[in-house]
């Protein structure tokens, strides 16, 4: 039986890269750690690397907008970061409005009593998550899994 694709959301930073993939049923976003964000060469390397190891056919790039929705340094930023992660994995790549993500996953890691030092290394695979999950909810996420059972 062949694998499902998967799709891979990043939330994007310039020191780390948060991780998190779906689940085999293209339902649930679990976190998948951090990359190195300060080496570029390194980070498409990595994200090469998992796309084949996991079969992603897919990777939603967190798209860093003003709380108007206008996009600056930092959006620009992402949206040639994931043009180059389209040439290094030969893999489709959206881009998802962000906004609050990232306060999003503070506020559940500090409900969830993870404070401190372990929640700062927590916080961009949970952002990631938060992406991926907002990007799996919506109901054209499911269409191209359904076609392909």
């Amino acid at each position: 039986m062949r694998g499902r694709s998967r799709t891979v959301a990043l939330d994007l930073g310039s020191v780390r890269v948060g991780v998190a993939i779906d689940d085999e049923l293209g339902s649930m976003a679990h976190p998948r750690g951090v990359l190195d964000g300060k080496d570029r060469g390194k980070l498409m390397r990595s994200l090469k690397d998992l796309a084949a190891a996991e079969h992603v056919q897919r990777f939603v790039v967190g798209l860093p907008l003003d709380m108007k929705g206008g996009e600056g340094d930092a959006a620009r930023k992402a949206r040639e970061i994931a043009q180059q992660i389209a040439d290094a994995t030969g893999c489709d790549v959206e881009l998802w409005d962000e906004r609050l993500s990232t306060v999003q996953a503070a506020r559940e890691l500090e409900a969830s009593e993870v404070r401190g030092k372990k929640a700062k290394e927590r916080i961009d695979e949970a952002a990631a998550c938060m992406i991926l999950q907002a990007w799996l909810d919506q109901p054209r996420a499911r269409a191209p899994a359904e076609e392909d059972s």
